[in-house]
Parts: structure tokens; sequence; C-alpha cells
């Protein structure tokens, strides 16, 4: 499988948790689907401590994992919002 483009999109969003609203990351996503897995090297803002947990709830909305040998968060469904 090849590796995610390092570049990427240029359009970013932000991430929201779902349950206090605070802001996660601005991530540069692409495609207009729903956001099922963020590419660490597409996280161009991290306002969280560990990546995996907000930091107001401690609510864990992702899991570490590798996605075509690159590093990436997988997101619990519901667990985030994006605009």
């Amino acid at each position: 499988m090849a590796k995610p483009n390092k570049k990427g999109p240029v359009r970013t969003v932000d991430i929201y948790c779902s349950r206090c609203r605070l802001q996660l990351f601005k991530y540069r996503k692409g495609g207009k689907g729903s956001l099922v897995k963020c590419f660490k090297e597409r996280i161009t803002q991290d306002f969280t401590t560990n990546q995996i947990n907000c930091p107001n709830c401690e609510q864990e909305f992702a899991r570490d994992t590798l996605v075509r040998g690159a590093p990436a968060l997988k997101i619990i469904g519901g667990k985030v919002t994006f605009k």
C-alpha cells in the first residue's frame, strides 16, 4: 500500500470534542466524507496533550494506530465533530 501524500490537501478543518466542544486539532482533510482517521503528519495545530484524550473532559476520542505504514489516529465514532 502507498503512503499518504505528505503535503496532502489544502483545506483545513477544525476538530472539536463532541461532549464539551473544546477544539482539539486543526487538520488538513481530503475529500468530503466523514472523519474516520487523522494522519498525524496532516495535523497542523494540536491543542491536546496526548492526542487521544480531550484535555477538558478527559473523554477518549481516538486510538493510536498505523494506516498504510504512517502513524494515524483512528477516531471513535460520535466522539468528535468538525467544521
